[in-house]
């Protein structure tokens, strides 16, 4: 809900700032973070240093802030220098894996194919370190250098080769040359090079203010009709017009994207990339600066969840005593809602039950202040919770399947006694039909069994293939999910024994799916280059063979391939119980355990009674004072 709003409001504010400004103009800085603050220019026509049409966004980064972390894109797993250094990923999902509240794209990056799965290796160009680990050394090509030590006390070496040392460095990245030197614009200098990177271009650009305490992370739109991009003098006076003294032009280009994290913990772009406006999605790019902080301080603050799988607990402070409540449920509508605990306290602490193992949830928490009586809720926030069990794989991606392109909508290829031994195959998966000459791109792999048929009246493959294999499972509790992982080239209809399952890029039920049924669209670029999950009640499933029937349609009746892969997996609940250190000091216990979802019980007898501890007590470590007599505790949820 705030999501939207706040997508809303960017948009609205800036399409109303275009249209009644001509001279640069720059915002307001609105606070968005503790020690985070944002602003936008516009320019609409010549003026001075600003001659191209321009939307430009700007976060301002304090420095100072105790709680302000820099967190530059880390190592990849299996590091190797030169050849894996990071994994690529898009600047929002940057932000919404890595904790950040806002994040841009940094130094440039090969291989420069910019929609590559998620995960693809990269290497960055220029010297780039995150939580003090060199993920890439420098380069003359791109020496233009900001570092910042533990305390994020930042140095800027603008020709930065050979490389400076990176002995106490905690972060760094690097671009291409500098925009601004010590106050001075000096973007004019390039007008005379050569190059398409010294062109009207979208930017991403870096800045310091002359006292070190701001830090600047600048995306300049482009390639739009509200905003054609910069060149680099241009860059060069935004940095000084909203404060910089130094200034690195970094990765440009459709890869200039920054990005903010919602209350919900997703991520919502502040600027308009032009690889969005061409193609619906950002690019995936080898190097990110984000930036933690804190959220901005209000009468509710430091609200924390800490998941288990069933349970989770919730924390949070008030500037004034409170009651507590939390609003609970699977979608941001919530839906379900804990007991008032009237307090009133300043420090608060609920147990939310019931949860989804595995499973998205959303929560705000509400305080009424025991002074004015006025509530306060914070907004919707989302967290995830665990689930213990590890999934069995019953089925591999590159697994056996019968097959035929034959007709057989009619008959009832679905049902478990259906007879195919008929059908082409076992073929392994990745299964695949080419007109054309060769094999399918390099990334449609595990590449298996190519299927002959395709329709002889038209020269391309049909438009829908029928694939069956029989699975044996042990056994299935209440509760299991089934984790599916495809490659599949367009969409697909998954039946198991005999009744449908799951739909996927089909039109919804109750349409009914025919040979000639095309599909509604298709992933990955219209290659099965990249994988999909999915997650199901395994209530289907019974102990013993159990049957699986796809069929995959094209989304052209003149589409020259087709691609199918499945692996399916078995995730079974199951009970983990935590574990409770007690540690014995002079006259006090310190109690101790790792997870959320449980609330500290103390008793004087193993059989009861068992009350909670004063608070009440969700998140150790708790030191309880010890007086005459056994006292006994224990986690409960």
């Amino acid at each position: 809900m705030r999501t939207n709003l706040l997508g809303m409001g960017l948009a609205l504010g800036l399409g109303a700032f275009v249209a009644s400004h001509a001279a640069p103009s720059l915002t307001p800085w609105q606070p968005l973070f503790k020690g985070i603050d944002l602003a936008r220019g516009t320019n609409t026509v010549s003026s001075g240093d600003f001659n191209n049409r321009m939307v430009m966004h700007v976060v301002r980064v304090d420095l100072s802030d105790p709680d302000v972390r820099l967190v530059p894109t880390p190592r990849i797993s299996n590091y190797v220098s030169g050849l894996r250094e990071t994994a690529g990923m898009t600047v929002s999902r940057f932000v919404e894996t890595q904790g950040v509240q806002v994040a841009v794209n940094a130094n440039f990056f090969d291989p420069t194919t910019y929609y590559l799965p998620e995960g693809t290796p990269m290497i960055v160009s220029g010297m780039h370190v995150s939580g003090g680990q060199v993920v890439s050394g420098g380069n003359l090509e791109h020496a233009a250098t900001i570092l910042f030590d533990a305390a994020n006390r930042p140095t800027i070496i603008h020709t930065n080769w050979p490389s400076a040392s990176a002995v106490g460095v905690e972060s760094a990245v690097s671009g291409d040359y500098p925009v601004v030197v010590q106050g001075v614009n000096i973007g004019r200098q390039y007008l005379a090079q050569p190059g398409f990177i010294h062109d009207t271009n979208p930017r991403t650009a870096m800045g310091l203010s002359a006292d070190r305490r701001h830090l600047y992370l600048m995306v300049i739109d482009g390639r739009q009709s509200q905003s054609s991009g910069a060149l680099d003098y241009e860059t060069g006076a935004w940095m000084l017009l909203v404060g910089a003294s130094d200034a690195v032009n970094l990765d440009g280009g459709g890869s200039s994207t920054l990005s903010m994290q919602a209350p919900t913990g997703a991520a919502v772009r502040i600027n308009a990339p032009s690889s969005v406006a061409d193609s619906g999605r950002e690019r995936t790019v080898g190097s990110h600066f984000g930036v933690v902080a804190k959220a901005l301080p209000g009468f509710i603050n430091d609200i924390k969840a800490v998941p288990d799988d069933v349970s989770a607990s919730v924390t949070w402070s008030t500037v004034q005593p409170a009651s507590s409540q939390v609003e609970f449920g699977p979608t941001e509508a919530l839906g379900f809602s804990t007991q008032v605990q009237p307090g009133p306290m300043t420090r608060h602490a609920v147990l939310l039950r019931g949860l989804e193992p595995g499973a998205t949830a959303f929560y705000r928490v509400i305080s009424v202040g025991a002074s004015d009586g006025q509530a306060r809720a914070s907004a919707v926030q989302m967290f995830a919770t665990t689930n213990y069990a590890t999934p069995h794989v019953i089925h591999a991606l590159d697994g056996e399947w019968r097959y035929t392109a034959a007709n057989v909508s009619a008959q009832s290829w679905t049902s478990p006694s259906y007879p195919d031994a008929s059908w082409e195959g076992p073929g392994n998966g990745l299964l695949w039909v080419k007109t054309t000459s060769g094999n399918p791109p390099p990334a449609v792999a595990p590449l298996g069994t190519r299927i002959a048929a395709y329709n002889p009246a038209t020269g391309f493959p049909y438009i829908t293939y029928y694939f069956r294999t029989r699975i044996h499972v042990g056994g299935v509790a209440a509760g299991s999910r089934l984790r599916l992982l495809t490659r599949i080239d367009d969409g697909a209809v998954l039946y198991i024994n005999g009744t449908e399952a799951m739909r996927i890029r089909m039109e919804a039920p109750p349409a009914a799916i025919g040979p000639t049924t095309l599909a509604t669209g298709y992933a990955c670029g219209g290659d099965a280059t990249c994988d999909e999950e999915f997650e199901l009640d395994a209530s289907l499933l019974k102990a013993g063979e159990n049957v699986f029937a796809v069929e995959v349609h094209n989304y052209n009746a003149r589409s020259a391939d087709m691609t199918f892969g499945m692996q399916m997996s078995l995730v079974q609940p199951v009970n983990v119980q935590p574990e409770l250190r007690l540690v014995p000091g002079d006259g006090v216990v310190n109690l101790q355990w790792a997870r959320g979802g449980f609330v500290l019980q103390e008793a004087p007898d193993p059989a009861g009674p068992w009350t909670a501890v004063r608070g009440p007590q969700l998140l150790g470590p708790v030191v309880q004072p010890i007086g005459d007599g056994a006292r006994h505790f224990r986690l409960w949820r």
